[in-house]
């Protein structure tokens, strides 16, 4: 056991100052500025890391709420309320101060990116957030249904912004809190 520690330890080492010194190196030309957008790289781990955060059990749910033109409007009033000053009204995320200067950026919840994440995945951001982001825990938990339903309803109206027509835009214009 001894001779093994002592032969791995050096390549640990070796490990460790290669990564320190890529920490280093990206710290130095990036300045950790929040202004560029995040490289291809960058953005796939993200990705890839979020993906591995949900659990399998809240990434297969299915929306509880049944999809009516009902739960749909509750969800556009509470993201024009409360979503909206980050993401834009129309889910572009670019329209917005807030919305512009995070990092990472505020993904496009019209696109593929966030279109193709499930019912769970989505319910599992909204309710715990998204660590080193922007993106706060809306989530009451198991104490409130009536806030998990607001979630849902939510996730129908996310599903809706990729073809959000110019009347819905300025009904929620008049929604906003600012």
């Amino acid at each position: 056991m001894r001779k093994i520690l002592i032969a791995v330890i050096p390549g640990l080492l070796v490990a460790i100052v290669v990564l320190a010194a890529g920490a280093v190196l990206y710290i130095r030309t990036t300045g950790l500025a929040a202004q560029p957008d995040p490289g291809r790289l960058e953005t796939r781990l993200a990705r890839r890391l979020r993906a591995l955060a949900v659990p399998a059990e809240i990434r297969t749910m299915a929306n509880p709420v049944a999809a009516s033109a009902e739960a749909t409007a509750a969800g556009m009033r509470h993201f024009a309320r409360y979503c909206s000053l980050c993401h834009g009204n129309d889910g572009a995320g670019t329209g917005t101060a807030y919305g512009r200067g995070f990092f990472p950026k505020v993904p496009d919840m019209r696109l593929a990116d966030t279109q193709q994440l499930s019912d769970g995945e989505l319910f599992y951001i909204i309710e715990n957030g998204v660590r080193f982001t922007g993106m706060p825990a809306f989530g009451t938990g198991t104490a409130d249904p009536q806030g998990e339903t607001l979630v849902w309803q939510l996730i129908h109206f996310v599903r809706r912004l990729p073809t959000l027509g110019a009347g819905e835009l300025a009904e929620m214009e008049a929604l906003n809190p600012l």
